[in-house]
């Protein structure tokens, strides 16, 4: 049996879930009656309690009911959330364990300090009366809460030194990753688009739009950045950007600005666009044509990803080891 199943029906009450899903009250609280002494595990000295799950739950639990589409799924959710709070909690003091055995390590009280204080800061409104009442509230003494922090401070500490441990990836097993994932690399036709907008005032003819659009198109040709033209000119939303659009995909556009736009070369402009509504100029800053990326375009991007799936790795085969050496038991 799952931790989750043990915990789901009496942590339903942690968000006040039941009107969500169309029961008229919440269901009892039954947490303490299926861990009568408020256990959910031990991990070698340290006492996991029902309190310290829901504590680290609670904040998730209206994540989770917005996620939900009805009862049964959110009750999943919450199992598995619970599943995850568990193992994570006993992982903690394991990897806590793993720094104290190298007697050289220490986590300077300074650090501890400021950690604290920022947290008095963002959570208390750096009012130390609110943050003793918390204590309180939880039958904490500072000095129980200052090893808390200092033990997050070493649990991130080691969880950064592991995904620093997996930082260089050969360039076989970027090439290898590519070829047997090729089709992650296809790219529509885009276009990183800039233009210019003269908006049509009252009584403003089509000529008289096109005298003034092919004056700056003239310019341009005459070698002024089109940019600085876009600044000066342009009377649309994104003129002090340039009349910079970002990329744009064929989709993304309506026809009479996508079929002259993906004609252009980078570098060139269309001839002026007439609409109701004014007129235009549109400028291919860069080009990117349909089809599979070539694999110099997307190397730091593979990388990326194969780090992340050697440290995800490397952090799992580390904790199975800390599990394997450690005692836990679980109630």
């Amino acid at each position: 049996m799952t931790f989750g199943r043990r915990l789901s029906f009496a942590l339903l009450t942690l968000g006040s879930l039941a009107p969500a899903f169309g029961q008229a009250t919440p269901p009892e609280d039954g947490l303490n009656l299926r861990f009568a002494n408020g256990i959910a595990a031990i991990a070698e000295d340290k006492v996991i309690t029902v309190d310290d799950v829901r504590r680290e739950i609670a904040p998730l639990i209206s994540e989770i009911q917005r996620g939900a589409r009805n009862e049964r799924e959110f009750n999943e959710k919450l199992e598995q959330l619970q599943d995850d709070v568990i193992q994570n909690l006993i992982d903690r003091v394991l990897i806590v364990k793993e720094f104290r055995k190298d007697e050289k390590k220490h986590i300077p009280e300074s650090f501890v300090d400021n950690r604290i204080s920022d947290i008095q800061s963002e959570q208390f409104d750096n009012d130390r009366s609110k943050f003793l009442a918390y204590l309180r509230s939880r039958g904490t003494t500072v000095r129980e809460y200052r090893k808390e922090v200092e033990e997050d401070i070493i649990y991130n500490y080691m969880r950064q030194q592991q995904r620093k441990s997996q930082s260089l990836v050969s360039p076989v097993r970027i090439e290898t990753y590519y070829r047997e994932n090729k089709d992650k690399f296809y790219q529509d036709d885009g276009v990183h688009l800039r233009l210019i907008q003269f908006t049509r005032a009252q009584g403003e003819t089509d000529n008289d739009l096109l005298e003034k659009a092919n004056e700056v198109l003239r310019r341009f040709k005459n070698g002024e950045r089109f940019p600085d033209l876009a600044k000066e000119f342009s009377q649309d939303s994104r003129r002090a950007r340039g009349g910079d659009w970002g990329w744009q995909k064929r989709t993304d556009l309506k026809p009479e600005f996508s079929a002259p736009l993906f004609d252009l070369k980078a570098g060139e402009s269309t001839q002026p666009i007439v609409l109701p509504e004014g007129c235009f100029i549109l400028f291919a800053e860069e080009r990117k044509f349909a089809g599979i990326q070539a694999i110099d375009e997307v190397r730091d991007d593979i990388e990326r990803i194969l780090v992340q799936q050697m440290a995800h790795s490397s952090q799992e085969h580390w904790l199975e080891r800390l599990r394997r050496n450690g005692y836990v038991k679980h109630y």
